[in-house]
């Protein structure tokens, strides 16, 4: 939907929602993810739907765009049925009756509001950007109306319960397990012999990312730790300026966007990730999974996995100093390296695919049995 008044042309068709039977047998749940690209909201909807894929009685659609990364992600996954939607109003008929349906991103959660108008389904919204909603008429609507509203971490929980739009359920993001080629990782880590690897993935765009920020640590290390290399992965709208920025530091590497990260993740001495803003930074639970320690900003929903001096440290965000002193830290206490990396295992579990799909099968069977919440 392009505006409210769209959404409000709708909206006058009904004044409460009737209340919601669910359909015999197979419980069927809709997904919609309506992103152009491939983030980390889509890796989450992608695992979700694998980690529920092998759930018998259930069936699964997914309303994405026709150009979606997500269809070739998921090509494979068992039962899945695709609808084709590359906007709000698009899809609906195609979907039919259905239990559930759970939006994803932004977009699809206006989508939901208008299908809950069409055929009275009951929906789930999923926040997973730590800026707070706008307070807009279409915004409160659809928060307002969907039958739960879920964040996945503390500080997006706190913000939409502010808004006083209803309650709001915590379920947190899933690692990958991301493969890995010892080969590819030997290959990579003897680009760089005698090096202490610093590395950063994610999209190069600072005001997200902070990639200046490792990029002033980098300065500051250059002279007084020269065997501190540091690796960047990803990109982004920033690349070509933070290159150029770059260029006279020999301490630092782009190489780019790589399809399989955890070849080279594996390889990483330490993971840097000085994020500004953050819905919770699940790349962290990857690299956690992989046996990295991490050195993290204080930010959004990271110190919900990074807790200093267990599973990670964290610095000030933007602080570029503390940053550095940190890598000098990790890199001179190997021991403090194996301490985080074990704390770090031993929290993994509540972070499972396996985990989060339970979390939201419970929540929708509560939908489809109970009253709203």
């Amino acid at each position: 939907m392009r505006n409210g008044r769209d959404v409000a042309v709708v909206l006058h068709w009904y004044a409460e929602p009737l209340v919601h039977h669910r359909t015999a047998g197979t419980l069927k749940i809709v997904h919609v993810n309506l992103a152009r690209g491939f983030r980390g909201g889509e890796r989450q909807t992608a695992l979700l739907i694998e980690a529920l894929s092998s759930r018998r009685n259930l069936q699964q659609i997914l309303v994405c765009r026709k150009d979606s990364p997500l269809r070739r992600t998921l090509a494979d996954a068992p039962g899945l049925r695709f609808v084709s939607a590359n906007l709000q109003l698009a899809g609906h008929s195609a979907v039919g009756p259905a239990d559930v349906v759970h939006a994803h991103e932004a977009k699809a959660v206006h989508w939901a509001l208008l299908h809950h108008a069409l055929k009275r389904t009951p929906y789930v919204v999923t926040r997973r950007v730590d800026a707070p909603v706008k307070d807009k008429r279409i915004n409160r609507a659809s928060y307002r109306r969907a039958a739960a509203r879920v964040a996945i971490s503390r500080v997006i929980q706190r913000q939409l319960e502010s808004r006083g739009w209803g309650r709001v359920a915590l379920i947190p993001s899933a690692f990958a397990g991301l493969s890995r080629s010892t080969e590819v990782t030997q290959r990579f880590r003897a680009e760089f012999p005698g090096k202490f690897l610093v590395g950063h993935a994610g999209a190069v765009v600072d005001r997200h990312k902070g990639q200046r920020v490792l990029l002033e640590a980098a300065r500051h290390l250059a002279v007084c730790a020269p065997d501190m290399q540091f690796v960047f992965f990803g990109k982004g709208e920033d690349l070509a300026a933070l290159q150029a920025e770059s260029a006279d530091l020999p301490n630092v590497t782009w190489l780019g966007f790589k399809e399989n990260i955890g070849d080279y993740l594996a390889g990483l001495d330490v993971f840097a990730f000085p994020s500004r803003n953050e819905g919770l930074g699940s790349v962290l639970l990857d690299v956690m999974d992989l046996g990295i320690p991490i050195i993290a900003s204080d930010a959004g929903g990271i110190p919900d996995i990074v807790q200093h001096q267990k599973t990670g440290l964290l610095v000030d965000n933007g602080d570029a100093e503390a940053l550095a002193e940190g890598l000098i830290q990790l890199r001179d206490e190997p021991g403090l390296r194996e301490r985080l990396v074990r704390g770090a295992a031993e929290c993994l579990h509540d972070y499972s695919a396996e985990a989060m799909a339970k979390a939201y099968l419970s929540l929708y069977q509560n939908i489809i049995n109970g009253p709203r919440s």
